[in-house]
């Protein structure tokens, strides 16, 4: 059945969606998360409280930069933005926010760099990371024994693939892909989900059962619309943007967390820049900072112990 009654703070997810595709790769976000702001305190608003400007140069993380990128002082980051509490945009539509975003910042001020952000479709970052366009990107990018191949990963936070449904579902919990049989399941496109649904779609018909359908789509504001109007019967998305998105829409419920995996900041095969932002990163985590970003976005079990660079998928 269509769920059709959304609270208001839902709206947030889907206007945040809705820009993203108004504006389209590559535009600029205006101002960095972390700017001067007050703590929520009205469920469903996102949370703007600055965690990030009284960061410190860490000159030993610095020192360990390309000598290219020291004198020139910049990167260019690309974001994929979507919905909290990963990446998304504040009500002015154009300022970014959100975990993927405050790591970044937190990080570029340890290392006395300068971002320069574009906004760009979660599908086409990690491509461009080889052809230079972009020194490094983040979208919530899980760490997989795939993409090591052509990507390497700076670590900074464990989060990984869950499922949610309709609250009128049978579903109890997924714990094997075949229980998703004659289903239809939501996903966004380009993403390790798609890629495991994909990979798994055989084992329905080798167990004499109807294969599941997967409906990809292109922002994830789409993906709960197919849930929501019943054209999916469940979806899968990251574990902290299920629970996120379930708090604030009526007639869905997370279902069970899949698999972990490690999220990192991606960049070109063989970049230099990994040992620096690693050493920034752990040094996030020693003077305070990288909690007091995860206690903001309200994700602290998605916390690692410490930064590595294209460590193994986590199986």
């Amino acid at each position: 059945m269509p769920r059709t009654r959304h609270t208001a703070a839902f709206a947030l997810i889907t206007v945040a969606a809705v820009v993203l595709t108004a504006c389209g790769s590559g535009d600029p976000a205006a101002a960095p998360a972390g700017a001067a702001g007050r703590a929520t305190s009205t469920e469903g608003e996102i949370p703007t409280q600055d965690v990030v400007s009284s960061v410190k140069k860490n000159r030993d993380a610095a020192a360990l930069l390309p000598a290219d990128v020291r004198a020139s002082g910049t990167l260019t980051i690309a974001s994929s933005v979507g919905t909290p509490p990963g990446a998304t945009y504040l009500p002015d539509g154009r300022t970014v926010a959100g975990t993927d975003i405050d790591v970044a910042d937190a990080v570029a001020r340890a290392l006395g760099l300068k971002l320069k952000r574009e906004v760009a479709a979660f599908e086409a970052i990690l491509p461009a990371l080889g052809s230079g366009k972009y020194d490094l990107g983040t979208g919530n990018f899980g760490v997989t024994d795939e993409r090591r191949r052509t990507i390497d990963f700076v670590t900074y936070l464990n989060d990984g693939q869950g499922f949610a449904v309709r609250d009128d579902s049978k579903l109890a919990k997924v714990t094997d892909l075949t229980q998703l049989c004659g289903l239809t399941v939501g996903t966004a496109a380009g993403t390790t989900f798609e890629v495991t649904l994909e990979e798994n779609r055989h084992r329905c018909a080798e167990a004499g059962r109807k294969p599941y359908d997967v409906k990809t789509y292109s922002d994830l504001a789409a993906v709960w619309a197919s849930l929501q109007q019943g054209r999916s019967d469940v979806v899968m998305s990251t574990i902290n943007g299920l629970r996120y998105a379930v708090e604030q829409q009526e007639g869905v419920r997370f279902l069970n967390e899949f698999k972990r995996l490690d999220v990192g900041f991606a960049f070109k095969k063989g970049t230099a820049l990994a040992p620096a932002f690693q050493a920034a990163v752990n040094g996030l985590k020693a003077d305070g900072t990288y909690d007091r970003i995860l206690k903001k976005w309200g994700i602290g079990a998605s916390a690692i112990e410490s930064s590595r660079i294209s460590p193994p998928e986590i199986k």
